[in-house]
């Protein structure tokens, strides 16, 4: 039995990416344009997630949510609990999931139901005590590994008032906010492919 015990995942072709400009690293020009493409319904589907990350000819979609308050940037070890065995033990700056079919629910389609996924995740993983803003800074993709080739990234910057949030699972180990030097310095050869290219790139987000 698949370790993914048949969860389904939202995908778009790859040839509606490459159609849209395919990239390496952090995409924010045309933002709007290629949004309204991949989250209309026409363009995008539920695939059986086992076969879906196996499957370079689509893309999974992926909120990666860039939490910071200041110039402190929350980060987190990934877990053994967390569902991509390729990433565990990497240290990352990305809190986000895939978009299921209960993202779908009350008839929610395209562009709202992605954002219910984006609010799903964030209410799962993490615990809010403070006020936040959250918007859609860039696109994200890496088509250098095996993980980076199945999925694409939707940088959500999520602007914080204080730091007092804590992780709601096991998933998420060793939680904290680490300034955006430690991060571009000692910090980020410690950073997984996407939490590497966040930082690198943040000056533009």
């Amino acid at each position: 039995m698949s370790k993914y015990a048949g969860e389904q995942v939202l995908v778009v072709p790859r040839p509606l990416f490459d159609a849209i400009g395919s990239f390496h690293g952090i995409r924010t020009h045309g933002l709007d344009e290629a949004l309204e493409k991949l989250l209309d319904p026409e363009n995008h589907f539920f695939m059986d997630r086992a076969e879906a990350e196996a499957d370079p000819t689509h893309k999974q979609l992926i909120p990666y949510c860039l939490i910071r308050c200041g110039t402190s940037i929350l980060n987190y070890t990934r877990g053994k609990s967390g569902g991509e065995d390729r990433l565990h033990a990497m240290r990352s700056v990305g809190v986000g999931g895939h978009i299921n079919p209960v993202d779908t629910g009350g008839g929610r389609t395209g562009r709202d139901a992605y954002f219910a996924a984006v609010e799903r995740e964030l209410n799962e993983e993490l615990v809010f005590e403070t006020t936040h803003t959250n918007r859609i800074a860039a696109l994200l993709n890496d088509d250098s590994n095996d993980v980076g080739r199945v999925h694409l990234g939707i940088i959500h910057v999520i602007d914080l008032d204080n730091t007092r949030v804590a992780a709601r699972e096991d998933a998420l180990a060793n939680l904290c906010f680490s300034e955006l030097a430690e991060l571009q310095g000692p910090l980020l050869p410690n950073l997984e492919s996407w939490s590497r290219l966040v930082i690198e790139g943040i000056a533009n987000l």
